[in-house]
């Protein structure tokens, strides 16, 4: 993507990747089954604090990541690659299930809400690893004022969606078939891996250590 500028394909392009990196799409199935026990004013508090979380940490990584990265000393390549490894985990905890140890962020049931509401709802399911990487690097590659307002205004876009579509989870929740969120999560899961896979790839090819053939 190219952050010299700002145009249409500019803003269409940040969508597509916040919609990825903090849309609502992974943590929908974790949402519904963290909350699944609990009642409709404190599904609703969940998911404001879910999403006032993630907004307000990804508005800090476009103000200040790139500040950050320098005081750490490391680089977007490198980044990459842990944002990877990291979705990757999340990915393989999705596909295993809840049978599995990995899955016990999924229970919650002794957790105070409000804390599953940070973690793990806010970070790392809904601004994940993946938006993590691009608002950083935006962060760094943004050379005018106009790119950054636009960055700010394509995440505000899409945290309305996200307030959309978990106030309609929150209505439909008690209707929902469990085995078929459960079919869900995986087919996510196995997603989320290829794109953890392809996080990682890209933060090779960008230390240099391997170069990808172009697609």
């Amino acid at each position: 993507m190219d952050t010299g500028s700002v145009d249409i394909y500019v803003v269409f392009d940040l969508f597509l990747l916040l919609l990825i990196g903090i849309g609502p799409k992974i943590a929908l199935v974790p949402f519904l089954e963290m909350t699944a026990d609990m009642d409709a004013e404190t599904k609703r508090r969940v998911a404001r604090k879910m999403i006032t979380t993630a907004a307000g940490v990804g508005l800090m990584l476009i103000l200040v990541g790139e500040i950050l990265r320098k005081l750490l000393h490391f680089s977007t390549g490198a980044l990459s690659i842990a944002g990877g490894i990291v979705l990757l985990v999340i990915a393989l905890g999705m596909i295993r299930g809840p049978g599995d140890a990995a899955a016990a962020d999924h229970g919650g049931a002794d957790k105070d809400p409000m804390q599953l509401a940070v973690f793990p709802l806010a970070v790392p399911y809904l601004l994940n690893p993946a938006g993590i990487v691009v608002l950083v690097t935006v962060s760094g590659d943004a050379t005018s004022v106009g790119l950054i307002a636009a960055v700010i205004g394509v995440l505000a876009v899409v945290i309305a969606l996200d307030a959309v579509v978990f106030r309609w989870a929150n209505r439909v929740s008690d209707h929902l078939d469990a085995s078929r969120m459960l079919v869900t999560e995986k087919v996510f899961g196995f997603l989320l891996a290829a794109l953890a896979v392809q996080l990682a790839l890209n933060g090779l090819a960008d230390v240099g250590v391997i170069t990808l053939a172009p697609h």
